[in-house]
């Protein structure tokens, strides 16, 4: 009887120990009866161009959000900057209220109050700043109030430095390619041992470089020191203001206009060969960045008629004036006196980098991954008609004229400005998104508001919190009663069974 005994109860405990070793390994480690939900955040990147709206999302029982932060939508303003709102009361403000209805429904209802809100303006606003203060100031108090009668968590609007922008661009990049910290599947988080990745950011009014390096950074205001994750980082950036794309087009022209005597006229031999368009003085001379090139008296009215000419060598020398590569107070520069170390690393290049580079692509068939790639592609630009670049890319009409000189710029900002070269340039990846987000300064920006960068390592994380160890506890008891009972049944019916043999 005892041989059978045991017989009976070794298969039973072996099953009971191996259903808990299999509810210990699968059950996840959220509480059994109500999942955590989400935390959202909001940021509002007020571009010089154009404003977009991000919402991002991270588990709520996520300590620091640390490495779960993800991109729960976007939506993009219709219309100019807030800066080219300037002058026009409440028009700034106006202009985000579609967006921010679509935050509204995107983020849950009992969520609202919680949710942190910030507006990051850049290049645009810093110029605004410079030529009227007046207006800044009263641009972010109108979108500052207009965020703030709607149910969000209203943490303020300010203006970015070009350095702030840089860095959050970088931390963006790094971190949505979980370069800095990765979560392991038993419970750890670790460092991945990757290289950070440098960023590449051209906006509307400014473009940024970012990268990590060991050099001697001799100008120590292009100097940053992040601590992340137990990790300290020595990061070269600088931000170029007026050489975004919208500054740098406006710049070009005003530079032609100004050499070709200020007529009523203009040659421009980055615009398609036959391709005309008639402007207003005042678009051009508008602008901090235009100012060394405005007549000393002019009719902001006035008319100028621009003609294309098409000439890629021409174009190249007028895009390479807008530089100066002369002089250096360093022992190496970029441009415009600028000190930068050599570009080491891979690099992510966005913002107007990508639309730029996968517009060449895209109507040359050309990949663009190598210095002499770049310079023919756009080479084969600058050489089309408008009427052959429309049948290739319609949806682009109102930006055909500027992609030459867009793309003549870029060749001269990475290749002679950056430095980049055969082994170099082959490292810059050209992306929009990382992931399912979007790449820039905003992601960035908001975890390091919100303090979801911790500075040290971050710890062991709890495999299971108290609530799921509860219902193991209950379920082991359980199965161990079921044992239990099984055992003096089957006790009771060997008992029987041996009593009636023994009456035989």
């Amino acid at each position: 009887m005892a041989q059978r005994f045991s017989h009976a109860v070794v298969p039973i405990a072996l099953l009971v120990f191996g259903l808990v070793s299999i509810l210990l390994l699968t059950v996840p480690t959220q509480d059994l009866h109500e999942a955590p939900g989400f935390m959202y955040g909001i940021v509002l990147d007020a571009g010089s161009s154009h404003t977009a709206l991000y919402v991002y999302k991270w588990l709520a029982d996520k300590q620091n959000g640390t490495g779960v932060v993800t991109q729960h939508s976007e939506c993009h303003v219709k219309g100019g900057g807030i800066s080219s709102y300037a002058g026009q009361q409440g028009a700034a403000g106006q202009s985000l209220e579609a967006c921010l209805d679509r935050a509204v429904q995107d983020v849950p209802k009992e969520r609202h109050q919680l949710t942190p809100v910030y507006l990051g303006a850049t290049a645009g606003m810093r110029l605004l700043e410079m030529s009227s203060p007046e207006q800044s100031l009263q641009i972010l108090q109108e979108v500052g109030r207009k965020i703030q009668s709607y149910p969000f968590n209203y943490q303020g609007a300010a203006i970015l430095s070009g350095q702030e922008e840089g860095a959050y661009g970088w931390v963006t990049v790094n971190y949505l390619l979980e370069n800095f910290i990765k979560y392991s599947f038993v419970g750890r988080w670790f460092s991945p041992g990757r290289p950070t990745v440098g960023a590449l950011d051209f906006g509307g009014a400014s473009t940024q470089i970012t990268f990590a390096t060991q050099d001697n950074i001799e100008d120590k205001r292009d100097m940053i020191k992040l601590r992340l994750y137990g990790h300290e980082y020595s990061l070269y950036t600088h931000s170029f203001l007026c050489y975004g794309q919208d500054q740098v087009l406006k710049r070009l022209l005003a530079h032609m206009v100004k050499s070709q005597g200020y007529s009523g006229s203009v040659a421009h031999p980055c615009y398609p060969v036959g391709h005309s368009r008639t402007l207003k003085l005042n678009s051009i001379f508008n602008s901090p960045c235009t100012s060394k090139y405005t007549p000393s008296s002019y009719n902001p009215q006035d008319s100028l008629t621009v003609q294309g000419s098409g000439h890629y060598q021409h174009c190249l020398g007028n895009v390479s004036e807008i530089f100066s590569f002369g002089v250096c107070p360093f022992s190496r520069c970029s441009f415009d006196k600028v000190f930068q170390p050599n570009v080491t690393g891979s690099f992510m290049a966005f913002s107007a980098f990508f639309y730029i580079h996968s517009f060449l692509q895209r109507i040359t068939g050309i990949t663009v991954s190598t210095p002499s790639q770049l310079e023919e592609a756009a080479k084969r630009v600058c050489r089309m008609s408008f009427n052959e670049m429309l049948i290739l890319a319609p949806e682009q009409k109102s930006r055909l004229q500027d992609y030459c000189a867009s793309s003549v710029f870029v060749k001269v900002l990475m290749l002679k400005g950056y430095n980049f070269d055969e082994t170099s340039f082959p490292r810059i990846s050209f992306q929009k998104k990382a992931g399912e987000a979007s790449v820039g300064w905003a992601l960035g920006y908001m975890l390091s508001l919100s303090n979801m960068l911790p500075a040290e390592t971050a710890g062991l994380k709890k495999a299971l919190n108290p609530g799921v160890w509860g219902a193991l506890v209950f379920l082991f008891v359980l199965l161990l009663a079921a044992v239990l009972v099984f055992v003096l049944l089957q006790g009771c019916k060997e008992k029987r069974k041996g009593g009636s043999e023994g009456t035989i």
